[in-house]
């Protein structure tokens, strides 16, 4: 009993001190607070308009016939595309997409409609800037779109003038009907997309540097030993009541994210909000138990900080919502199960888009809780390193 109470006593000890310097420092408040809230407002405003639009294009007609307008005016009618400028020549256009004013520009050569009534089969072509790869992919779907839209007019129209109707002609300019079905994320929103995994990818980048942090600094600064001896000389005691207060921000900033997405900005939720909730919070402890894992590697302040930074930014790259994981080499497929991110996401995808029960992603949580162990297998080298660890700058 006794024991008990010293170890609680040494856990209470080592708890406030924590709580008295996340109050004292600025840069503890800024980094658990003030920078995940910022992050949240920013990428959520930043595509708030769900897809980027009207990207200036510049439009060359040699052929100004009526069907030519015709098709600048449904092209500028697309969401993604402005038409900006008609240009004389093609040399202009690109002279002006190199300069940046345009990401891109269609040609209309001469004698096109011409060409099309004499079935001479005349060519459209049209130009994208796909160093930027936003810009560059839209347009160029809007374009062919827009190619493609020609190429059956033209079809029409010859149609026409060999005697046949409208009602006949549909079924040879679209044989097929396609009834397209987006699953998920039907409004095709960029937001929606990309800020529920880039929100929670930020704040595990956030967790893993206040975590590698706070233990970091104290061998900085030459305190290691102090908070040791403070938790009654237990690595468990000091890790777990020193870590205690983040994980209680980082919770509650983890909340904050996921009323904000699912309540207030009403992304899709098919399953339970409670269900995210839960899952939020092992990713926080995932995060944590990962940031002490890079602290006990290297036991280096700014080595620490440079584990923490590389390891969160290539979670973005692996965990498979910018680039699907099957697609990728399978070292690379087996690669991404060392990143909290790609569980985290796996979960999302089953639990907030499809609605599946939580049984179901049960490989996932499975694998977050294999991450909150890996503390154990680094314990001893970290307590070392608080002890005997000198600090060079």
């Amino acid at each position: 009993m006794k024991n008990k109470s010293t170890q609680y006593k040494a856990f209470r000890q080592v708890f406030f001190r924590e709580c008295i310097r996340l109050v004292s420092k600025p840069i503890y408040m800024f980094g658990i607070i003030v920078a995940p809230l910022f992050c949240y407002v920013f990428f959520t405003t930043l595509m708030s308009a769900g897809m980027p639009s009207n990207f200036p294009v510049g439009f060359v007609d040699m052929d100004h016939s009526k069907a030519a307008r015709t098709l600048a005016r449904n092209l500028d009618s697309f969401q993604e595309t402005k038409i900006i400028a008609h240009y004389p020549t093609a040399a202009d256009a690109t002279q002006a997409m190199q300069s940046g004013r345009i990401y891109g520009f269609y040609y209309i050569p001469h004698n096109t409609s011409v060409n099309v009534y004499g079935q001479r089969q005349p060519r459209l072509s049209f130009y994208t800037n796909n160093s930027i790869l936003v810009a560059g992919s839209l347009l160029f779907k809007d374009f062919k779109l827009m190619s493609e839209l020609a190429s059956a007019y033209a079809t029409r129209e010859v149609l026409y003038g060999h005697g046949i109707t409208e009602k006949q002609s549909l079924p040879l300019l679209q044989p097929i009907t396609v009834d397209p079905h987006p699953i998920g994320n039907p409004w095709i929103n960029y937001s929606i997309y990309l800020n529920n995994t880039m929100v929670p990818g930020i704040l595990m980048i956030l967790i893993f540097m206040m975590t590698v942090y706070v233990i970091g600094v104290e061998i900085k600064d030459r305190t290691a030993r102090d908070w040791l001896h403070l938790g009654n000389n237990s690595i468990w005691i000091s890790l777990y009541a020193k870590l205690l207060p983040q994980t209680i921000l980082f919770t509650i900033m983890g909340i904050l994210y996921n009323v904000y997405l699912y309540g207030y900005l009403h992304f899709p939720c098919n399953s339970s909000i409670m269900s995210m909730l839960f899952a939020t919070f092992c990713f926080v402890l995932a995060c944590q138990s990962m940031g002490v894992v890079m602290i006990g590697t290297l036991p280096t302040l700014r080595f620490g900080l440079s584990f923490a930074t590389l390891w969160g930014v290539v979670s973005f790259s692996i965990s498979g919502f910018t680039y699907p994981v099957m697609a990728m080499h399978p070292s690379l497929q087996a690669l991404s199960n060392l990143f909290p991110l790609r569980h985290y996401f796996l979960i999302y995808v089953d639990q907030a888009l499809n609605g599946y029960p939580m049984l179901y992603s049960w490989r996932s949580y499975l694998a977050l809780l294999l991450f909150m162990m890996l503390p154990f297998f680094i314990a001893h080298r970290l307590k070392s390193a608080l002890i005997f660890y000198k600090y060079i700058p």
